[in-house]
């Protein structure tokens, strides 16, 4: 038995289970301890994390840094709405700015990607006054209704349908597609540098850069998604930098807090900020998630993980090519946001990965998706390696 619980895997699953919503499918495994890139269920079996708290992970588990930051600030202030200043809120949105992009001035905080989504859709409606908004075929925005018109997923839609009216959405990376869409009545274009719940599929040169030309030329936003490629994942802090762009309006969420809930907008400086009482959060800018935040962002800079970020993953898809896996279509990505196309469905994959002691995630029917922390070892990666070759030789 597990020295941080007095239960086993049986025991925890049986007793969540009981009350459970019912809306996750859920791996037979009770997950009770992390440190670093390596996790522990309540049996004591190992695993290297490839799910990476499906993108919130990239600091790795406990790390310490954001662990200590944490315990410091739950001695001193948790909670404080937004009608109060704060000092560790005032400190992050100062840090935090030294490091986006050039003039991304304003940042509204919140809790989630879909919440950062849904102030975006909000804003961009609001500052031009145009009711419609483009996204891309296979894009994935979140879950809540604004965030799931922008999804284009059929089997998250339809249940609850009809969804916000005005958008539409066009093949993504197809820059003809989004020129013959776009016009007068476009309020915002909403674009996934890498699409990873639509199969790991980065952009290619130069379409966010046409894509923002587009929208400069009809007077709409374009809303650049982030929420699972921000915080070094693809390589660099944002992966717009690596594209040259600079979007009107930035989500960002899962990483940014070291593993606590937080999501932000960041508005472009020329736009302003909301009108006052046109939007809010409760917990949004909360002093516990931006002391971990202060803390994710330094460490992430400190240790220079974006450069660690961009060598791994050029080792790791390296690796996975020259290894000629026969059950593997392709193999592409961005940094550490890795998938693979195979020749058949993935959900037995990720069962088999599993038994070896590996936990990966599913992007699409056919493609499996790795998302391990940024922290992850060359040995552990070697390692995870090695299970794949077993698993899809």
């Amino acid at each position: 038995m597990h020295p941080y619980t007095s239960m086993q895997n049986a025991d925890i699953i049986a007793r969540e289970d009981q009350r459970t919503s019912g809306t996750y499918s859920k791996r037979g495994i009770a997950i009770v301890r992390g440190s670093g890139a390596i996790l522990w269920d309540a049996d004591e079996n190992r695993y290297v994390d490839c799910v990476g708290g499906q993108g919130s992970a990239n600091l790795g588990h406990a790390h310490p840094a954001v662990v200590a930051a944490i315990q410091q600030q739950a001695t001193q202030l948790i909670s404080c709405p937004e009608i109060f200043h704060n000092d560790q809120r005032a400190a992050y949105l100062d840090e935090l700015g030294a490091a986006m992009p050039v003039g991304m001035g304003r940042v509204f905080l919140c809790n989630s990607g879909t919440e950062a989504v849904e102030s975006a859709l909000k804003f961009a409606r609001l500052s031009t006054g145009r009711p419609n908004i483009i996204a891309m075929m296979r894009g994935f925005h979140g879950r809540t209704m604004g965030a799931l018109s922008a999804t284009y997923e059929p089997k998250y839609r339809e249940p609850f349908e009809p969804l916000i009216a005005g958008v539409s959405h066009v093949p993504y990376d197809r820059i003809e597609a989004l020129a013959a869409a776009i016009n007068d009545q476009t309020a915002a274009v909403i674009v996934e540098p890498v699409q990873g719940e639509g199969g790991v599929r980065p952009a290619s040169p130069g379409f966010l850069t046409a894509a923002a030309a587009l929208c400069a030329q009809h007077g709409a936003l374009l809303i650049v998604d982030e929420v699972q490629t921000g915080f070094g994942r693809t390589g660099s802090l944002f992966a717009i930098t690596q594209a040259g762009v600079t979007p009107d309006l930035l989500v960002m969420a899962k990483s940014m807090a070291g593993g606590m809930p937080m999501g932000a907008l960041a508005i472009h400086e020329r736009l302003g900020g909301f009108a006052p009482a046109s939007h809010g959060s409760t917990f949004g800018g909360n002093p516990l998630a931006c002391a971990a935040a202060r803390a994710a962002l330094r460490a992430i800079l400190s240790e220079d993980l974006c450069a660690q970020t961009a060598r791994k993953g050029t080792a790791l898809m390296d690796a996975l090519r020259s290894a000629n896996l026969s059950k593997v279509r392709e193999v592409r990505g961005a940094g550490l946001l890795v998938g693979l196309e195979l020749k058949e469905r993935v959900q037995p994959t990720l069962v088999a990965l599993m038994q070896r002691g590996v936990l990966a995630l599913p992007a699409g029917p056919n493609v499996l998706r790795l998302l391990p922390p940024l922290v992850i070892t060359d040995a552990e990666l070697a390692e995870v390696v090695t299970v794949l070759r077993e698993v899809l030789a």
